[in-house]
């Protein structure tokens, strides 16, 4: 079947709509019918070439969807079901798998850095050629082909513009807090970075019963935003020192948990700095695999826990549908995230409110 999609043949340039071919359904897996992309700082990685992907490729991992078929092996009752999609399929049965963590699977490791399906096709096709699939999604097309596990069946009332959201950022900031830190009522946490995800983790912290939740961003807007979703406190790395303002707000003490998700050498430093000693640090943002960080050795002294996280622990047979729960009971806060809904033709100026940081998310909606 032939479908539009955006089409990315090079770093650094222009993403072009192109029609697209799609082979059969394989077996274990669906087509989903996509309703909503969002566009995530990742997606623009891989077009600044900082992730370096085979090309051309279609990019995309935080979609919402209805399945239109499923290939064999999979209950034909799934069709119609409403989606949300998950970038980490697995095996189920390599040592990682057994241990749990899905997310370093051998399977999806040795796969993902070759952007193919999880058969190791590439399953897209163009006049020109072979097209592959960044994070087994490929979510800036008006379908997709992915296996059934990552396909995650949500309430069918759920809008699919707040529910591609759930697919990357909402999961990996809130599971972050609740599936990953030890946060309890009563305690302290901050939250480097006011984006998606560190959005997400600022209200993951209020909804675990944090009484003081301080949000540390350079953009007053952004920061606004933090106190609809929970913050306690506010600090502008750009005009105030973050590490004596938590001094003054936490006297002297520290945080009981950090969760950096700004992604820079000064943020990586930060976040040991204004943890408490034997407080928790999870890193969810990046800097290039070859750049090195640097800290001050006795900001890691005091019994500290550091640790790394990527999708945060979830289990999203578990978590999609819980999340959804939250926020059509009012609970969870989605719609403040969106900041523009485009249609596939403007996906660029998609990409360059991200660049100027102007957006923090801007979804792409399909008829």
């Amino acid at each position: 079947m032939a479908f539009r999609a955006a089409v990315l043949s090079a770093p650094q340039e222009k993403l072009t709509i192109e029609a697209v071919d799609i082979d059969e359904v394989p077996a274990g897996s669906v087509l989903v019918r996509l309703g909503a992309t969002a566009i995530c700082h990742t997606d623009l990685e891989v077009i600044n070439g900082q992730l370096r992907y085979p090309m051309p490729i279609v990019l995309g991992h935080e979609a919402a969807g209805t399945i239109a078929e499923v290939g064999p092996g999979v209950d034909p009752s799934r069709v119609g079901e409403r989606v949300v999609l998950s970038w980490n399929p697995h095996c189920g049965a390599c040592p990682a798998c057994e241990r749990g963590e899905a997310i370093l699977c051998e399977r999806y490791l040795a796969l993902g850095p070759k952007a193919v399906d999880f058969t190791g096709r590439t399953r897209l096709r163009s006049t020109t050629g072979d097209i592959h699939t960044m994070f087994f999604i490929a979510g800036f097309a008006e379908y997709a082909v992915v296996t059934s596990g990552c396909a995650i069946a949500v309430p069918a009332e759920m809008p699919l513009d707040r529910a591609c959201l759930l697919g990357c950022g909402v999961m990996t900031g809130h599971g972050a807090v609740t599936n990953v830190s030890t946060i309890r009522p009563g305690d302290s946490a901050l939250v480097i970075g006011c984006g998606a995800v560190g959005l997400a983790a600022v209200q993951a912290a209020r909804l675990a019963g944090a009484t003081t939740v301080i949000a540390v961003d350079r953009n007053d807007p952004k920061l606004q935003l933090a106190t609809e979703f929970g913050a306690t406190h506010t600090i502008n790395a750009r005009s105030t020192d973050p590490r004596a303002a938590t001094h003054d707000i936490t006297g002297g003490q520290g945080v009981d948990c950090v969760v950096e998700s700004a992604g820079s050498e000064s943020a990586f430093r930060l976040s040991v700095e204004v943890c408490r000693p034997g407080g928790e640090v999870i890193w969810l943002g990046k800097v290039g695999v070859d750049d090195a960080v640097s800290f001050r050795w006795g900001a890691l002294m005091q019994e500290k826990r550091i640790r790394r996280n990527s999708y945060g622990n979830t289990r999203p047979s578990r978590d999609f549908p819980a999340l959804c729960r939250q926020y059509l009971d009012g609970q969870l806060i989605l719609d403040p995230l969106i900041t523009g809904r485009i249609p596939l033709d403007q996906i660029n100026e998609g990409f360059d409110a991200l660049r100027e940081k102007r957006a923090i998310r801007t979804v792409v909606v399909f008829d």
